[in-house]
């Protein structure tokens, strides 16, 4: 369904420009463009016999900060968020928007009433009692971080299921104290959604991870498959996960490089609003050229942008720009002073 697309599709972009998809600069997909350090040799990992997690497990508990008994692991984010909707059942879902759009999708299919607040007007907004409520953090496609302190006490009074997103988290050097983990403790109806993909590089390797009390993983846990992750990419979240100096490497660069970035985009007339962000990613609102538009004069440059138009609340004139290198930020900026040229 074309209104649940998301940004990434480099070969369509590739085949479109007939040109090899190695030469696309994909500034559409939010996936960390530094590469962790992977030790595997895949060609010697043994598939005959069925995976074992239980090493998976304990490393994963371990970089969350939880016990093993409080996660349930899957086959990728998504995977993880279609599960709980089925799983929990509920009648009314609270989506704070905009925000990633596999939840409205989410709520589409397994017949959830949808309550949409607009985060950028007011996080106040009535909520229904007994519902699941979805908040993203840092958000998306925006990338604001929120203290969700004050909602949490909104929530749990309103008796609501509530599932955070934090699979942009680890791009924020806030440490444990970033996480809404610590109030797992504390309300019995709280999930926290983690993904690796985005911070580790690894949108083909498919591990996601629900966190939560030791009661709900069980019951989660009772109607899942025995074997949802293949030994490839359980092995490569085993070797990856030990790089620590990736990490830094990684929340030093995005921090720097959306810095540039940052500045860069707001010299250009057209764009009206630069977002605040915390994550890998700028959303940006432009003025006297749309989004579609501009994506028409960037295929010149064999950039691809995403246009946030299929976001609830934001429009034609939205567009998200992934943080990559420094050659990519002075390639657009460059082809940004063209346009320019064109537009005079």
């Amino acid at each position: 369904m074309k209104k649940f697309e998301h940004g990434g599709d480099i070969k369509s972009f590739a085949k479109e420009l007939k040109c090899p998809a190695n030469e696309i600069i994909d500034l559409s997909s939010n996936i960390n463009v530094i590469q962790p350090n992977c030790k595997v040799d895949f060609n010697t990992l043994s598939i005959s016999a069925y995976p074992n997690y239980e090493k998976l497990y304990k490393k994963i508990a371990k970089h969350y900060g939880v016990n093993k008994n409080q996660l349930e692991l899957f086959n990728g984010g998504s995977s993880a968020i279609f599960t709980l909707f089925r799983h929990l059942g509920l009648k009314h879902c609270t989506i704070y928007s905009p925000a990633y759009l596999e939840y409205k999708k989410a709520s589409v299919i397994y017949n959830y009433k949808l309550n949409l607040i607009n985060r950028f007007q007011s996080k106040s907004s009535k909520i229904k009692k007994n519902s699941l409520v979805i908040f993203v953090n840092p958000s998306t496609p925006d990338g604001q971080y929120y203290d969700i302190k004050k909602l949490l006490k909104l929530w749990k009074k309103k008796n609501c299921t509530v599932l955070i997103d934090e699979s942009f988290l680890e791009f924020i050097n806030k440490g444990s104290k970033a996480s809404a983990v610590e109030f797992t403790k504390e309300y019995d109806k709280l999930y926290i959604l983690k993904s690796m993909t985005k911070f580790y590089s690894s949108a083909g390797i498919r591990i996601g991870t629900l966190l939560s009390n030791k009661n709900n993983i069980e019951k989660l846990k009772a109607k899942e498959p025995m074997w949802k992750l293949s030994q490839f990419d359980m092995n490569y979240i085993l070797s990856v996960i030990k790089d620590k100096a990736f990490v830094k490497k990684t929340i030093q660069t995005t921090k720097k490089n959306r810095q540039q970035l940052n500045s860069a985009l707001k010299k250009y007339t057209f764009i009206k609003k630069v977002y605040k962000s915390s994550a890998n990613y700028l959303l940006v609102e432009l003025q006297d050229i749309d989004a579609n538009a501009l994506q028409e004069d960037l295929k010149t440059f064999k950039i691809m942008i995403r246009s946030c138009e299929n976001f609830d609340f934001l429009n034609k004139y939205h567009v998200r720009i992934a943080i990559k290198d420094k050659q990519s930020i002075k390639t657009l900026c460059d082809a940004l002073d063209t346009i320019i040229i064109k537009k005079d």
